[in-house]
């Protein structure tokens, strides 16, 4: 048996399992650690390419790897699954990832940064607290509906219904209900002061970035979706185009193509759930004020003459995901379109 030169290790919270190959192919460890003989048994190998499923605390171990001298690949899970053999577990899913790494057309997943991490995280804590916020303001509303107090819909009517649980001169609720509605009550405004407190946290990272500051020059795009950009996607020139970008965030249509008819449905939902979610919000926005821009929105006005609002959002989203890309990787500035002429 030769040398090792491809490593597959399937990670876990605590069990490790590593399989490895020679350059012909042919095995050479299979082994199972535990998560404090991860590293002492990688500093003992010879410089090799391991391969890592993307999942949680992947790109932990892939830092630390690299830091040993190993290149590193990390590749989607679902890339893996078809080199799995018969049934699963943590020996199959490292020889799978062994298998899948040696590809010459697999697809891998940059190595994010702690920074990039961090930002990331504001992201996704920012996105539980609003859900959180969402469901403690729905939870008082049926409360009192109980009681047929009912308020319109958004902040305002909320904010009217709020103003009857501090009143302690109304009787239409009972001392026990409004001890549990105050604190709901208490409880959502915490989370908007948490939220506003995250608001300005990710604020302050985009004016340490010079890429998210061009980007929100881009119409649609504010400080959470230049800020989510910047941090989602580590290395921009991993994607060869614009359209690849929009295809990893999921805003291309799926395809059911076969004997060379093309089909073409609706938007595969694949990829980035969050930046998709922030790209057509911000599409939304822009929709909204696109009268304003005359001439310069022609394609956008004719579109929603032809269809429904939602579906031109959707394809200015796509248009939007393929200017950042474009700006990303030439580090040039935005530049608004001219007026069509007639």
């Amino acid at each position: 048996m030769g040398e090792v030169t491809t490593i597959g290790l399937d990670i876990a919270k605590s069990v490790f399992q590593v399989h490895g190959v020679d350059a012909d192919g042919q095995v050479v460890l299979r082994q199972r650690l535990t998560r404090a003989r991860v590293l002492p048994f990688f500093r003992k190998q010879p410089a090799c390419r391991v391969g890592i499923e993307a999942c949680a605390t992947a790109h932990h171990w892939a830092r630390e790897l690299l830091t040993l001298g190993h290149d590193v690949r990390l590749m989607p899970p679902a890339y893996v699954k078809p080199y799995v053999k018969r049934q699963k577990n943590d020996a199959a899913d490292a020889e799978a990832i062994c298998e899948a790494v040696g590809r010459p057309t697999m697809r891998f997943v940059p190595v994010k940064t702690v920074e990039q991490q961090s930002v990331m995280m504001l992201h996704r804590v920012r996105l539980m607290l609003t859900r959180q916020r969402t469901q403690v303001g729905n939870a008082i509303r049926a409360h009192l509906a109980e009681l047929g107090i009912v308020a319109p819909v958004g902040r305002k009517g909320l904010a009217s219904l709020l103003a009857i649980i501090a009143d302690e001169t109304d009787a239409r609720l009972p001392a026990a209900m409004r001890c549990c509605l105050a604190m709901l009550a208490e409880q959502l405004q915490l989370l908007s002061v948490q939220i506003q407190e995250n608001d300005r946290a990710i604020r302050e990272t985009i004016r340490t970035s010079e890429v998210a500051r061009r980007l929100m020059a881009i119409p649609g795009v504010g400080p959470l979706l230049a800020s989510a950009l910047v941090a989602s996607i580590a290395d921009p020139a991993t994607f060869k185009s614009g359209r690849n970008l929009a295809a990893w965030i999921g805003l291309v249509p799926k395809q059911n193509s076969s004997g060379g008819k093309e089909r073409l449905g609706s938007i595969s939902k694949q990829g980035n759930r969050y930046l998709r979610q922030l790209l057509v919000v911000g599409a939304l926005a822009v929709i909204r004020q696109a009268q304003r821009y005359g001439s310069k929105r022609a394609w956008l006005i004719g579109l929603m003459g032809r269809r429904a609002t939602r579906v031109a959002a959707v394809a200015l989203a796509n248009k939007t995901a393929r200017m950042a890309w474009a700006i990303m990787t030439s580090g040039e500035s935005y530049r608004e379109p001219k007026a069509a002429t007639a």
